[in-house]
């Protein structure tokens, strides 16, 4: 060979393209592409960064203490149980690392979030992509799924990019379904943002059970997306496992101090879902109003669906609402041709967003 070549698999992996953020040409855009708050982070969360900035010349904690000790009092936890890393993304690939090689299987979702399938197939393990039932993952489907060389399933709930959600009795129904060798990985990126009497982030699933791990982020209703702050809460012995082969010094210190604060302001973590909340809901009777059908959503987004008609597609939508400067996600990748995934965004961006769709579907084709 003439050339390093990588390990058979990895070229064959798409890579994660994320949300786009510019319009050419237009003077104001609203980038409502990548579920990130209008609200931006906690004023404590911002001092608690400039604090940080006294202090670049030491490394970071490694063991994260203040952040860990920050979540676990706010959620009624141990310590021990809890590992934060850079963004929940780094966590779920951490746990790939762990549990998964060349020839194990890993379950997802046909409409779940890209990376559990990159992470999969970069330790050399099969995606195995299982049907959801009106855009939610469909316990049934997954347990049928399993095979002798299942090592890992991975669930986002809320999902993302369709916003619905699982109950928890369904999630408990999926745990006690599974060999207990196989870890459930329960990925509640949104979980803040939910107003659902029977859903359950994953906190009692874990507590109860050996084999199961909840994800966090506080790149969404936190707003500490420029800073990649997740946690993981999972039985000791797979934080044990994960610590192993996670990076010395992989949260930086203005990421702990700030995560610390934010998680410990939950005033203004509940300014934000009350504002989600109702923008939300008001985005969706107005979009439904003008002919487009959105799915329910849980979380600080709306999957909206597009005509199949010449000229009123999602393509002609966003091309639509690009040149406004309204820029939403396309997810054609996550299996939807014809939708477009619209952040719920400041006041103007999403009255502008209505504004521009009620033109575009009162339109001739």
């Amino acid at each position: 060979m003439s050339k390093p070549v990588p390990r058979p698999g990895i070229l064959d992996i798409a890579s994660y393209v994320p949300g786009k953020e510019h319009a050419p040409g237009v003077a104001r855009v609203y980038k409502l592409s990548s579920n990130e708050t209008p609200l931006g982070a906690s004023p404590k969360a911002i001092e608690a960064v400039k604090a940080a900035a006294d202090n670049l010349g030491r490394y970071p904690d490694g063991q994260a203490v203040e952040l860990r000790e920050a979540i676990a009092a706010v959620h009624g936890l141990n310590p021990a149980n809890i590992l934060c890393g850079n963004g929940s993304d780094e966590l779920l690939g951490l746990l790939c690392h762990v549990y998964l090689g060349a020839g194990d299987e890993g379950i997802i979702t046909e409409h779940g979030f890209l990376v559990y399938k990159i992470q999969i197939m970069g330790t050399g393990a099969v995606p195995v992509i299982v049907k959801e039932k009106d855009y939610t993952v469909d316990v049934d489907a997954i347990l049928a799924a399993v095979t002798e060389r299942t090592k890992i399933v991975f669930i986002a709930n809320p999902g993302n990019p369709t916003g619905t959600y699982v109950p928890v009795s369904e999630i408990r129904r999926l745990q006690a379904g599974l060999p207990k060798h196989v870890v459930l990985v329960l990925d509640a990126a949104y979980a803040e943002y939910v107003r659902r009497n029977d859903y359950e982030a994953g906190i009692e699933v874990v507590s109860s059970s050996s084999n199961v791990v909840m994800t966090r982020t506080f790149s969404k209703a936190y707003g500490l997306a420029a800073l990649r702050v997740g946690w993981m809460y999972a039985p000791v012995e797979i934080v044990d496992a994960v610590n192993r082969v996670r990076a010395p010094f992989n949260l930086n210190a203005a990421a702990i101090a700030a995560g610390a604060a934010a998680i410990r302001d939950q005033a203004f973590v509940q300014q934000a879902v009350s504002f989600n909340q109702m923008w939300v809901e008001t985005l969706t009777e107005a979009l439904e109003a003008i002919g487009l059908k959105v799915t329910p959503s849980v979380a600080n987004f709306v999957l909206i669906h597009f005509p199949d008609i010449d000229g009123k597609r999602a393509a002609d939508a966003d091309e639509l609402l690009t040149s406004r400067g309204y820029i939403l996600r396309a997810v054609r990748s996550y299996g939807f041709s014809n939708a477009l995934r619209m952040s719920i965004g400041p006041e103007e961006a999403n009255r502008g967003v209505i504004a521009t769709l009620r033109e575009f579907m009162g339109r001739q084709a």
